[in-house]
């Protein structure tokens, strides 16, 4: 059934009375807006969470009126600085006026609960949608210490999805009638696995650059190294260095951000997701040594994961995605991509997954975070509307009205926009 669009008034149990189950701690709060623009007023959110992942032009809705739960579940790690120092921290938001959906989300990198709250919770909530995140139970750049820490991501989102429909449940009196899983990229490989694993939960989800993990590749420890040997050799003018950028499957006409990503991403994330499931590679050293040369004994630019398969293969299988969604998924990534390239990761998932659930759109000049927007205008473009685009073709799908078929999409002339056909 179509979610309406006028939106009705819930009747609001005692907030005393609502339990979020399972939860070691809880705060509820009565709020005037859940947007950010009244969260960063009240300190019920935190923008660092969250800051570099959309484009200043991203608008933000008026004002959302309803109630936040902030808290926790049981665990023993402490990496997340929010509420005390715990981990398995997640936010609830239920607006007064609710369209009788959930929308549940995990962080995107290792980033905290608050993450989505600009790229996503804002848009859902002013939709009518109850709003619920987890940290994923670990965060920060040594996430790895954890212990088979991205197992744990699947398992709290799981847990969050089921004690979130409780608690609409004893909002709204009712359950909700549309629960939509959706995140950016390790949120969004975050909704494969659930739509993969757990279908029962969900009715359908919104993939937007979500990481692929396959225990025989492509996998982030598959490309990172390459990249790491070539880019150097490339800033040196060195021969056959660009074609082997190319190859690794960072395409050319994005060679203006890979310097960025050189200093800020596929060294940090080659090493601590190699220290996640190889950690022996290195031998005593924690997530190895920072930017080291290739040649240099046991460095992350040489590694190679199909040598060390026999020892990161099993834990990665223990993640890894199998394309066999049981819910429809629509997934949104960028051509410009230079993170997670799109031909290494997206497009080959696509070719995993049954057509008849699936939606894959391209969209030319994406790359992975739409704060780089800001900076190149003119060679970028946000992927937030596409995400937009995506979830209300999903809305009319599940209503029984097929989204348009996969394909590339082309810059429009307003970027704001993104036509899906």
């Amino acid at each position: 059934m179509l979610l309406p669009l006028v939106l009705v008034l819930a009747l609001t149990p005692p907030t005393s009375a609502m339990t979020v189950p399972g939860a070691e701690h809880q705060r509820l709060a009565r709020l005037t807006d859940l947007t950010t623009t009244g969260l960063v007023t009240t300190g019920h959110t935190d923008p660092a969470d969250w800051a570099g992942l959309t484009s200043t032009a991203l608008p933000v809705p008026s004002a959302v009126p309803g109630i936040q739960i902030d808290g926790y579940f049981p665990d023993t790690s402490r990496t997340n600085t929010n509420h005390s120092g715990h981990d398995s921290q997640f936010v609830v938001r239920l607006p007064d006026h609710w369209n009788g959906g959930l929308v549940v989300t995990g962080s995107p990198g290792v980033r905290e609960q608050y993450a989505n709250d600009r790229a996503i919770s804002d848009w859902v909530l002013s939709r009518g949608y109850a709003f619920a995140a987890t940290d994923k139970g670990n965060t920060g750049a040594q996430f790895y210490r954890d212990g088979r820490a991205v197992e744990e991501w699947n398992h709290r989102f799981t847990q969050l999805t089921i004690a979130a429909k409780s608690v609409v449940s004893q909002r709204y009196g009712r359950t909700p009638r549309r629960t939509i899983a959706t995140g950016i990229s390790n949120g969004g490989y975050l909704v494969r696995w659930q739509l993969e694993n757990r279908p029962h939960l969900y009715d359908g989800g919104v993939d937007w650059e979500g990481t692929l993990w396959t225990d025989r590749g492509p996998n982030p420890l598959t490309f990172l190294p390459p990249v790491l040997r070539a880019y150097p050799a490339y800033l040196a003018g060195e021969p056959g260095a660009h074609e082997a950028m190319v190859a690794a499957g960072f395409p050319a006409g994005t060679e203006f951000l890979w310097d960025y990503h050189y200093r800020y991403y596929w060294d940090l994330t080659q090493r601590i997701y190699r220290e996640e499931f190889d950690p022996g590679f290195d031998g005593d050293l924690d997530a190895g040594v920072p930017f080291c040369a290739s040649g240099t004994p046991l460095c992350d630019a040489d590694y190679s994961y199909f040598d060390r398969r026999r020892v990161a293969g099993p834990l990665v299988s223990r993640v890894a995605l199998t394309g066999k969604v049981k819910r429809p998924l629509l997934t949104v990534h960028g051509t410009y991509d230079v993170l997670l390239p799109i031909s290494q990761d997206s497009d080959v998932y696509a070719g995993m997954t049954p057509d008849r659930l699936h939606r894959y759109y391209r969209v030319e000049q994406g790359t992975h975070v739409d704060g780089l927007v800001d900076a190149y205008p003119d060679r970028l473009r946000p992927l937030a509307p596409c995400h937009r685009a995506a979830f209300v073709a999903l809305e009319r799908w599940l209503d029984g009205v097929q989204p348009p078929r996969s394909g590339t999409l082309a810059r429009p002339v307003d970027v704001s926009t993104c036509p899906l056909s």
